[in-house]
């Protein structure tokens, strides 16, 4: 049970949007939520309304009387932890400890009802945008009724709202997903078929939600979207992305603002120059990349050449001081020849990204990628990515190795365990769950705690890590 990445019950249950009065207690449930931060904002407003409900959200789940799966569909590895929890969840229903299992999100949108056809002891499931239902579904099911054990709804045209959330993420940081889906074609991607096409949340309703989470104590507001540089064509004709920015940087109570998931499309100077001059926005960009040669990305449908990708980062780092670009590569993509591979070790090794992440191309069965010929063995995927990493760790250490003498602003986000005084944080280079982190250590006369951001010296670094000591506790 201790594997499952069990929702924790946060210090202060408050959430963004709940107003009037919370119904009485209606029973206890546990919630298992898995995948991306996209799908974590989902999971959050689905704990919102089981609150709003009189659900009362518990860690343990054999404490409870039913479990809530927000499941990732994504790649073959996100499938099989989420069908895991479904098991282990139902094998606590079949032994009596729970009343029931409810599934949502990505696996059940993709699955749709097969998913019961194969698990009939599931007692509701719920599509990524029926999400919002979820409290009609477990009152039915806590009210002995079966009737409807499904609630799947067609994509918006908007993004849905997410203004009930009950933020889980320690009280620190949080995420703000600005749009839903993706009008992208990658051939080995299937997130289309689950999340839909392409949905920017109107910018009035963002900055909305950016306010009450800076309130709330949030300092790191982290950016999130299928497509993030897309935001806004399907309102306006064209991307709107960089006067988003413009205005997110004036929220007061904010110290960083992160921006995860760019498309290596509607990158221009003006949105470098927004983020460069900003006060608040990181010298920080996540742009996924997934390979460096051209016919590759041409099998891929990524619409990019390594030549304009060349030109594009030489542009950003050039309007964008001490700019961290992080990114992921697939390796193994059918028909990738030795040559082609090469071409990708050369591009990394020149580029020097200060992070780098690296997937085996997984096959996907509801993909145009799964019908190409030339499928690689798995023992050529990993020896590839074995390499790439090696290439890519180098770039990494030798960036750690600059910031030794530094000072950097370092945001603490737990104790380590075990270790009186010291601290686990991250700096402007590093997301949640993603990335490196810092170990901290205050000077004599400085207390921490998590939550706070502090000016550190970088005194030396452990692998991808840093180590620091806190000098001053920045308010």
């Amino acid at each position: 049970m201790q594997s499952l990445p069990i929702v924790q019950i946060p210090d202060s249950e408050s959430s963004l949007g709940l107003s009037g009065s919370i119904q009485g207690k209606r029973g206890a449930y546990a919630f298992i939520s898995l995948g991306c931060p996209k799908n974590l904002v989902d999971s959050e407003q689905m704990l919102g309304i089981l609150q709003q409900r009189g659900y009362q959200l518990v860690q343990n789940p054999e404490e409870s009387d039913f479990v809530v799966i927000n499941t990732c569909g994504f790649i073959e590895n996100a499938r099989k932890e989420s069908f895991e929890a479904i098991d282990q969840m139902l094998e606590l229903k079949r032994s009596g400890k729970i009343r029931g299992v409810v599934i949502t999100g990505c696996l059940a949108e993709r699955q749709n009802e097969s998913l019961l056809t194969e698990r009939p002891e599931i007692d509701g499931l719920v599509g990524v945008f029926g999400r919002d239902e979820i409290g009609n579904l477990v009152d039915r099911i806590m009210d002995g009724l079966d009737e409807q054990r499904s609630i799947f709804r067609p994509a918006p045209i908007r993004a849905l709202s997410d203004h009930m959330r009950l933020q889980v993420t320690p009280k620190h940081f949080a995420y703000l997903k600005i749009s839903e889906g993706c009008d992208r074609l990658c051939t080995f991607c299937a997130i289309p078929k689950m999340r839909g096409k392409h949905a920017s949340k109107p910018m009035e309703d963002i900055l909305i939600e950016a306010r009450r989470l800076a309130d709330s104590g949030v300092r790191e507001l982290i950016v999130v979207a299928q497509d993030t540089t897309y935001y806004g064509i399907d309102m306006f004709g064209e991307p709107r992305l960089r006067q988003l920015l413009e205005q997110l940087d004036q929220v007061d109570g904010l110290d960083w603002i992160r921006l995860m998931y760019f498309y290596p499309m509607y990158i221009d100077r003006a949105l470098m120059e927004t983020i460069g001059q900003s006060k608040r926005i990181l010298p920080y960009i996540d742009m996924p990349l997934q390979h460096a040669s051209n016919p590759v990305l041409k099998r891929m449908s990524r619409r990019v050449t390594r030549e304009s990708t060349i030109d594009m980062v030489s542009m950003m780092r050039e309007t964008i001081p001490e700019l961290v670009l992080r990114t992921t590569m697939i390796t193994g993509f059918p028909g990738e020849t030795d040559e082609q591979f090469e071409e990708l070790v050369e591009f990394v090794d020149d580029l020097h990204f200060e992070r780098l992440g690296v997937f085996t191309y997984s096959v996907e069965s509801d993909t145009p990628a799964s019908r190409l010929d030339d499928h690689l063995p798995e023992r050529i995927k990993k020896e590839r990515r074995k390499r790439l990493m090696e290439v890519q760790q180098k770039n990494a250490f030798d960036w750690c190795a600059k910031q030794q003498g530094k000072r950097l602003d370092i945001l603490l986000d737990k104790p380590v365990e075990g270790v009186l005084n010291s601290w686990i944080g991250r700096s402007y280079a590093d997301a949640p769950d993603v990335d490196a982190c810092v170990f901290v250590t205050p000077s004599d006369d400085v207390a921490l705690k998590s939550g706070d951001l502090v000016e550190c010296e970088i005194v030396s670094s452990n692998a991808y890590d840093l180590v620091a000591v806190a000098t001053r506790v920045i308010e």
